[in-house]
């Protein structure tokens, strides 16, 4: 009998040796320190290295989309104990950190995608220049991580007259057949880039870098062409503005050189003569524009170009005329008569009152000979 009992707890063993050659290479389960989880649960698979056919048990409901939370180490036990996974190896970890991954869609790309939706249709420019702006204040949104398709628009809706949209969007899901789908309303308006004031100008002031800025503004605000801010720079206004008008191209001039009723510099000029006195300006009037002034010295209204700050110049009328070739022909010096005193003032008062015959214009060239008739002797 003995000998029987023996020989039976013999043969066990011997075949119970190769079951425990083979759990010699089983690998030992083992807790990770940091995981990260596409889906809503955290499952033994995910916690664990080796989890063998316990990897699918759910344990955890996930953290919030795009966040990370922390498991401590005595409580994961616990768990796994009670799903019947024993003989985990800790190390010295001493919290587990989960984080769920997800798709973030910040609220930059959601206005792009609702512009690029509308760009060049129901009457809208560029989506560069299309302002949206949702009902809700959305920030940014975050979907599960399967979540990788584009964002494709499947219903637009548009007001052009009250800018209301509502569009219905679709986003392809690698663990879903069925598309992940997004609607938004709000409004989108198209907006230009134009310089605005930034104090109340008047119509005499000159633009500085401090008075205008750069701001998106609806383009149904902003009739006619809108003003860069390099454009507005050192020119004036044609009527005085408040703070906050956008500018337009229309509403900008060269500044004035001259101002009604300055004193200016009258400039008078014909073919080899340059002479200067004193006006008065009747109007205001920029570089290049033509104005009327008062020459003080005649009282004479004359018509002439801002030149300069305070210039004006005149152009004689015998400007253009040529100088008839017998008058230089027929000239002679006369040695022993000294050059004849010019009258400027005389001069000025000829030039403005009645044209320039060409004795008159001959004089003003070479002031130091007298002009004859006779032919010209030879010596």
């Amino acid at each position: 009998m003995i000998r029987t009992t023996l020989a039976t707890i013999s043969a066990l063993l011997v075949l119970a040796l190769p079951a425990r050659a083979a759990d010699d290479f089983i690998a030992t389960p083992t807790l990770r320190a940091s995981i990260t989880v596409t889906s809503d649960v955290v499952r033994v698979g995910d916690l664990i290295d080796n989890a063998g056919s316990a990897a699918l048990i759910p344990v955890y409901r996930s953290p919030d989309l795009g966040t990370t939370g922390a498991l401590p180490v005595a409580h994961v036990l616990a768990v796994l104990r009670a799903k019947q996974v024993i003989g985990v190896m800790t190390g010295d970890i001493k919290e587990v950190q989960v984080t769920r991954l997800a798709r973030t869609l910040v609220n930059k790309d959601l206005e792009t995608a609702v512009a690029s939706a509308l760009e060049r249709r129901f009457g809208l420019g560029d989506a560069a220049n299309i302002t949206v702006t949702f009902d809700r204040g959305i920030a940014d949104m975050r979907l599960d991580a399967s979540n990788t398709g584009v964002l494709q628009p499947v219903a637009t809706r548009y007001d052009g007259r009250s800018g209301r949209f509502d569009i219905a969007f679709e986003i392809n899901n690698d663990n879903n057949p069925a598309p992940t789908k997004l609607r938004f309303t709000g409004t989108a308006i198209e907006t230009v880039e134009v310089a605005v004031l930034t104090r109340d100008i008047d119509r005499v002031d000159l633009l500085k870098a401090s008075d205008v800025a750069m701001e998106r503004r609806p383009k149904a605000e902003v009739t006619g062409e809108a003003a860069s801010r390099d454009r507005t720079l050192g020119m004036q206004l044609r009527r005085p503005m408040r703070a906050g008008t956008p500018i337009r191209v229309a509403d900008i001039v060269k500044p004035d050189f001259v101002q009604r009723d300055q004193n200016v510099t009258v400039i008078y000029q014909v073919p080899g003569i340059y002479l200067t006195t004193r006006g008065k300006a009747i109007e205001s009037g920029a570089e290049g524009d033509t104005i009327s002034v008062l020459n003080l010295q005649t009282k004479r209204t004359l018509s002439g170009v801002v030149t300069g700050r305070g210039q004006v110049t005149v152009q004689g009328a015998s400007q253009a005329a040529p100088m008839p070739a017998a008058v230089e022909q027929t000239s002679s010096l006369k040695r022993d008569e000294a050059p004849a005193p010019v009258d400027t003032a005389a001069l000025v008062r000829n030039l403005v009152q009645a044209p320039a015959s060409p004795a008159q214009i001959a004089q003003a060239q070479i002031p130091q000979v007298r002009v004859s008739q006779a032919p010209a002797k030879s010596e």
